[in-house]
């Protein structure tokens, strides 16, 4: 089984060092194409408006100057010879991809680019009690389990436009509770704000925080698993479409294009 691994954090992460040693109990055909520099938030971007170069780091290794997409991309269609590869692993990312967040992550963008590029793809994220630099994450828990829970999704199959994504929780090993198969969720409190500071010429610029205030999820989603001490596992797919409001507008909307009234106007 030829595998590509790939994140967000960057080529020198610890989480893609976990993904390398979860994947070397899987297969002995690994390869390895991951951002030169943190892409963490870029989402399915593309680097359209300047060059992507690549750098070998070893046989099978290559840093990219460009986004997760990239990545999946030219490793899938340039770097990995011999065949396409028979596995997407993207991650493992230092904190979770839950609810609105797939949206925004560099990992699951990574899978999603596998996917659909036709080739299996698993996103793969270990949560933290918190975001900060200080504290090395630990990857036991997806070193622990990783190796295991892929090769069953691997023997379970999944649709073709589909991907995996898996989040495990931050506790020890010995307290994860079990594997629940989720639905993704939507969180009751909004996690992320800027800050506003000033630098030392007396301008104002923003960065980027986390809340540290949990969400109370219902049963079945991904954020209740992960804060009970479960393995998420959440199939998501690329199609957007919301389809009750598609039916709705059909008997409204289809049809001649509606003219437009000024205010006031009937």
């Amino acid at each position: 089984m030829r595998i590509l691994l790939t994140n967000d954090d960057g080529i020198h992460a610890d989480g893609l060092a976990a993904l390398r040693r979860i994947a070397a109990r899987l297969s002995d055909d690994v390869w390895v194409c991951a951002p030169e520099v943190e892409q963490s938030g870029a989402g399915r971007a593309l680097t359209l408006s300047d060059p992507v170069r690549v750098r070998q780091i070893e046989p099978r290794v290559f840093a990219v100057s460009g986004t997760p997409t990239d990545c999946a991309m030219i490793a899938i269609q340039e770097l990995v010879t011999g065949g396409k590869p028979d596995l997407v692993l993207s991650g493992v990312n230092r904190g979770q991809n839950l609810a609105e967040d797939v949206t925004l992550s560099g990992t699951v963008a990574g899978a999603l680019q596998g996917m659909a590029m036709g080739v299996p793809s698993i996103a793969l994220s270990q949560s933290v009690m918190r975001f900060d630099d200080r504290v090395r994450a630990s990857f036991e828990v997806a070193e622990h389990f990783g190796p295991g829970l892929v090769q069953r999704l691997i023997a379970l199959g999944w649709p073709e436009n589909v991907v995996i994504n898996v989040n495990f929780p931050p506790v020890p090993v010995a307290d994860v509770t079990g594997v629940e198969v989720t639905r993704q969720g939507s969180r009751d409190q909004h996690h992320l704000h800027f800050e506003r500071r000033t630098d030392l010429r007396g301008r104002d610029y923003f960065w980027m925080g986390f809340q540290g205030q949990p969400s109370t999820p219902p049963d079945g989603v991904d954020l209740a698993a992960v804060y009970g001490g479960r393995i998420s596992v959440t199939p998501l797919h690329i199609d957007l479409t919301h389809q009750e409001t598609v039916a709705r507008l059909k008997g409204l909307l289809g049809g001649v294009p509606p003219t437009f009234h000024p205010a006031g106007e009937p």
